[in-house]
């Protein structure tokens, strides 16, 4: 990822009343020593900690069971599967990668895994995350040339396509990923006993700034915009429409964008006010090193949140995949039960989708 980890911001935390300029600012250590907190240290911590471990229980559980359904599953009608199961894949990564972060957290900051582990949790954090917010984006367009122009084109054809642009967007991922990881290490701190996985960069002020910025761009200036207008576009495709499915798929598309806006937009909020205190272009103060030294790790929370409302807004909702749910829990007993075939014909009782809200597939 392009952003402060997680013993990175409990630098932050740590050092309490120490500005993020150090010695680029023009106030003195005494004055600097001012900025207390007025809030419990530990509180935070704990507080956090419980946070980031509901999010490993909910993301694990959910995304493993979408993982595993679309991989029983027979999906050869649904346009976005590859999408649906890389973005449940890089979830289920990240979401992995936390316990390792909460121990460090419950820590003070303090990384007992070394240097290599500091780059390979990193590395596999930073490069599922960016892979997540890179999938939602290519479904957004995926969905709305499907309907849009594609219709039923060579369905063979489309399958490579989505496959290479799946193994183009890991790669992506891999690449916005490394100049970070490279200069991780453990290191020991500054100010205390701890050691901690952090970034020690040749430039560290330009090359903090430059690598937050890059995360600003890569993971919301250009992904959110394009998700924005294509999924309005989708929505206007099936504006015409009085059937209640495409009123319900027309909902369904605004609350993706919701989702992400709000998961999302608080922390590129905060990230970008902390990159303009960096470069100076912010003066500093006490409350604004109170306001990045907590903001930062509440709004970094509610962005990890959204790897826990993926597999329920782009699966749990979807009748196609609740029906594939049912069937994979039911399999083994299919046999003597016919309940799986009972589920098919129910299936085939209502009313077909048209081949547009197949290729939608919302």
């Amino acid at each position: 990822m392009s952003f402060s980890d997680f013993n990175e911001l409990m630098d932050i935390l740590e050092e309490l009343n120490m500005t993020i300029h150090d010695e680029h600012d023009n106030m003195s250590h005494v004055e600097t020593e001012r900025c207390v907190f007025g809030f419990s240290l530990n509180a935070v911590l704990y507080s956090m900690s419980v946070l980031y471990i509901f999010i490993f229980l909910i993301g694990l559980a959910a995304n493993a069971l979408v993982v595993w359904v679309n991989l029983r599953a027979e999906r050869n009608r649904y346009e976005t599967h590859l999408y649906i199961l890389n973005l449940a894949v890089a979830d289920l990564c990240v979401v992995a990668t936390l316990p390792v972060s909460v121990s460090s957290l419950l820590q003070h900051g303090h990384w007992p895994f070394g240097g290599a582990m500091c780059k390979i949790t990193h590395l596999v954090f930073s490069v599922n995350l960016f892979s997540s917010i890179f999938f939602l984006m290519c479904m957004s367009v995926d969905r709305y040339l499907s309907v849009a122009l594609f219709g039923d084109s060579n369905s063979r054809r489309k399958k490579i396509v989505r496959r290479l642009i799946c193994a183009l967007v890991w790669v992506l991922a891999l690449a916005a990923s490394l100049p970070e990881s490279y200069y991780l290490d453990a290191v020991k701190s500054s100010h205390s006993e701890h050691v901690q996985c952090k970034a020690t960069y040749p430039e560290e002020r330009e090359w903090t700034a430059g690598i937050q910025l890059s995360f600003n761009v890569l993971g919301f200036a250009i992904p959110f915009p394009v998700i924005c207008v294509f999924y309005f576009l989708l929505a206007g495709a099936l504006s015409s429409s009085t059937d209640p499915e495409r009123r319900l798929s027309r909902k369904i598309i605004f609350t993706y964008i919701i989702v992400f806006l709000v998961c999302w937009l608080p922390y590129h909020g905060v990230l970008l006010v902390e990159t303009l205190a960096i470069l100076n272009i912010l003066p500093f103060s006490c409350r604004l090193d109170h306001f990045l030294s907590v903001g930062l790790q509440l709004t970094q929370c509610l962005s990890l949140v959204h790897c826990c409302i993926n597999p329920v807004i782009y699966n749990f909702i979807n009748k196609n995949y609740r029906y594939d749910l049912m069937k994979a829990f039911i399999f083994k007993y299919s046999t003597k039960t016919g309940l799986a075939k009972l589920i098919d014909a129910s299936r085939v009782s209502e009313t077909e989708y048209s081949a547009v809200d197949n290729r939608a597939q919302l």
